[in-house]
């Protein structure tokens, strides 16, 4: 069966060597997200790019950088976004943060075979 909402995606940019109370910020604020019950969250980690100091981080073995880009995405009601984007401040220092509407598409599955 198929289900529609609305919703809202929160995406985090950061670099890999960003860290918050001695570890990796991503994994921070994976366990925060998860602790203030937010739907879910995914990190991604790219293979290349860069940010407002225009420096090129890449994963190319002539340029290899220890401090790729990491963008983590989360979606969940505008309540629930609205409630956790205070939490980050503090946490996120040099990133980029952006935000928009999504309509979630949900497939529910037989359950049992």
């Amino acid at each position: 069966m198929k289900k529609e909402s609305e919703a809202v995606l929160l995406r985090i940019f950061i670099g890999e060597s960003d860290m918050h109370e001695g570890k990796p910020l991503y994994k921070h604020l994976l366990e925060l997200f998860r602790k203030e019950g937010i739907s879910g969250a995914t990190v991604l980690r790219g293979i290349g790019g860069y940010g407002k100091t225009s420096h090129l981080r890449t994963t190319s073995i002539l340029r290899l950088s220890s401090d790729l880009p990491v963008a983590i995405e989360i979606v969940d009601t505008r309540e629930n976004i609205e409630r956790i984007k205070p939490l980050l401040d503090g946490k996120v220092n040099g990133g980029l943060i952006t935000e928009e509407t999504v309509k979630i598409i949900y497939y529910e599955g037989k359950t049992g075979k």
